[in-house]
């Protein structure tokens, strides 16, 4: 596999990751308020997110020298874009942005999105470290 295959399979898995935290988000909001119809209840709760997602990306992918979004750096870029324009889109579709569920959502989508490149970022610098 060459490198630019690599790098996109890694992008894309990166991302992918990052959608399933966003879902994960979404369901268990939906789970904890006892809302019917689990599936396709967390995909219309967690679309709006899934877009903001989606521009993070590319926001982070474009200020990061076209590199995979993968550090802390560009996590809090995926995250805040991830909550902003999430909370936008929830707003002018009427879905509603409670100022408590706007705090749950920045806190746990915070969590998920810039915690796993911690870590990542953590075990690699650990790892270097060992000779």
């Amino acid at each position: 596999m060459s490198a630019r295959a690599r790098q996109s399979a890694l992008l894309w898995a990166f991302f992918l990751l990052d959608a399933a935290l966003v879902t994960v988000f979404a369901a268990i909001g939906r789970r904890s308020h006892d809302e019917a119809d689990p599936v396709a209840g967390a995909l219309d709760t967690a679309w709006p997110f899934l877009a903001g997602l989606a521009i993070g990306w590319l926001i982070a992918y474009f200020n990061w020298s076209r590199v995979i979004p993968v550090s802390v750096a560009s996590g809090v870029t995926v995250w805040v874009s991830t909550v902003c324009f999430g909370m936008l889109i929830r707003h002018f579709t009427d879905k509603g942005t409670a100022f408590s569920f706007i705090v749950v959502a920045s806190v746990v989508l915070a969590v998920f999105l810039i915690g796993w490149r911690a870590v990542r970022h953590l075990l690699a610098s650990r790892s270097a470290k060992t000779p």
